[in-house]
């Protein structure tokens, strides 16, 4: 949780610095400005990822599932949201060709990844 943490206030800090969608970059002020709401929502969801995140290691305890399927199930569920964002809430409605190329990449390279790590086991 600490290094979740740490590393979404490095990364988040540079994406808001440094947009990758060509938008204008977001100040700390601009940032705490946004509705406390939002603010919320977005512990909201790290509460349900952390309970998620939990039930899937205690999943990966099971005999017949594995760490490494509970790993690529429980993985897959940021798939769907990263599915979700692009598709259905449009969060990239007009990218440039370098975003689109890496939004391509990104899903190949993530579901390959998931499709690799679920098939580990079958390969003693």
């Amino acid at each position: 949780m600490i290094g979740t943490a740490l590393c979404s206030l490095l990364v988040n800090t540079l994406f808001m610095k440094k947009p990758i969608d060509g938008q204008a970059p977001v100040n700390f002020d601009q940032y705490f400005s946004a509705p406390s709401r939002w603010h919320l929502a977005g512990v909201l969801g790290g509460a349900i990822w952390v309970t998620g995140a939990t039930l899937n290691f205690a999943a990966s305890r099971v005999n017949f599932v594995g760490p490494a399927i509970s790993y690529s199930i429980g993985q897959g569920a940021t798939m769907v949201s990263a599915f979700w964002g692009v598709f259905v809430w449009r969060e990239f409605r007009s990218p440039t060709q370098h975003v689109r190329n890496l939004l391509i990449a990104m899903f190949v390279c993530f579901i390959a990844g998931l499709v690799a790590i679920a098939i580990a086991p079958l390969f003693p």
